[in-house]
């Protein structure tokens, strides 16, 4: 079997529940059922399924629920719903919960929320020989914090098992200022980092702009992470960081996940129009965001997978030698190629973000 892999970052149930794909059925049927449609432009290109992952042996995720408020006039992200209250944006989050609750009682997946948890889940694919009939371990992350109506509503999704929290997407959010866009957090988004702190909720500085980044910063003291972030010095774009961004995360022990988005890999990418065959974009450009990072850190303890599959993109704008997510157990030999030893590797792929865990919840 393939060796574990965690990946910090996949939409699973904004796939099943606005994508409408049923991800414990095979990719091949998924895809197979979206011919003809045009609505979204990864229709019959999806890389996940629940097979899938473990196939690959992604026996470890972080899941997230995902629904920004979309008020008049204001940008919201391209790619995901808006609603237009955060009631509605709430009782959206809460439709995603049930869905993962189905799956983990059809056995797909079972919550992870504590140490204890973990060592257990982790013990248990470790010690398997046979993956294929096991859950898949998924830690609740909040992509966005639109939908926590205020913070009554932040502690009755801690008591729901949300572990982590990106407090803002693209564009303006109730609590900080996300990708395309510019501003700081503010008092509600100060408030909302008080009282995750509290709760010791870890902070996914992922999206934030670099105003609401700095700012977070300041006012959070508790685990960070960036769930799934890409690196500025080498594709030029505010949703990627600067080094000095990536140095103080370092500082502050985070650990980055690589994202696997082409328009993230690579400079110059237009969605819609650029296509991977035409740019030969692939999984060696993964290595070189992992590997970018891990000379920053000066070691290897740090940079980790944060795929973002199928987070509103698939094959289209994927790298070309990706067919599924199982493709992610490709990533050790690129960087045995690339000098990276055994030890430095299984951090890598799901060390780093167990270690991190257990610091976080020990």
């Amino acid at each position: 079997m393939a060796k574990l892999i965690f990946d910090a970052h996949l939409d699973l149930s904004m796939n099943a529940m606005e994508w409408n794909r049923d991800l414990s059925k095979p990719i091949a049927e998924i895809r197979e059922r979206e011919k003809g449609l045009t609505d979204l432009p990864d229709r019959t290109k999806g890389t996940v399924s629940l097979e899938e992952m473990r196939m690959g042996g992604i026996g470890l995720c972080v899941a997230t629920t995902i629904a920004p408020y979309k008020r008049p006039g204001i940008f919201n992200t391209p790619f995901v719903q808006g609603w237009n209250s955060q009631e509605q944006a709430w009782a959206q989050t809460q439709g995603q919960i049930a869905w993962y609750r189905t799956m983990e009682e059809k056995g797909e997946l079972v919550q992870i929320s504590n140490l204890k948890e973990l060592k257990a889940h982790q013990q248990l694919w470790e010690s398997s020989s046979d993956v294929s009939k096991l859950p898949i371990g998924y830690i609740l992350s909040l992509e966005g914090a639109d939908s926590i109506i205020n913070m009554k509503y932040l502690e009755k999704a801690y008591n729901n098992g949300l572990r982590a929290i990106g407090p803002a997407h693209y564009g303006p959010g109730v609590y900080a200022f996300g990708t395309d866009s510019t501003g700081g957090l503010g008092e509600n988004g100060r408030s909302l980092l008080k009282e995750m702190e509290r709760l010791e909720i870890i902070l996914d500085t992922t999206h934030l702009c670099d105003d609401s980044f700095w700012e977070a910063l300041e006012n959070y003291h508790g685990p960070l992470w960036a769930s799934h972030n890409n690196c500025r010095s080498l594709v030029p774009n505010n949703r990627q960081y600067a080094d000095e961004q990536i140095k103080v995360l370092l500082e502050r022990g985070a650990v980055i996940g690589t994202v696997f988005d082409a328009t993230m890999l690579i400079p110059g990418w237009e969605r819609g129009k650029t296509t991977p065959e035409e740019t030969g974009v692939g999984l060696k450009h993964v290595v070189q965001q992992i590997d970018y990072v891990c000379q920053l850190a000066g070691n290897a303890k740090h940079a980790a997978i944060g795929s973002d599959l199928d987070g509103g993109f698939g094959k289209e704008q994927a790298p070309i030698d990706l067919e599924t997510i199982a493709d992610l157990n490709k990533i050790p030999e690129l960087l045995k190629e690339k000098g990276y030893s055994e030890s430095d590797i299984d951090n890598i792929m799901y060390k780093n973000w167990l270690r991190f865990l257990e610091k976080a919840w020990g």
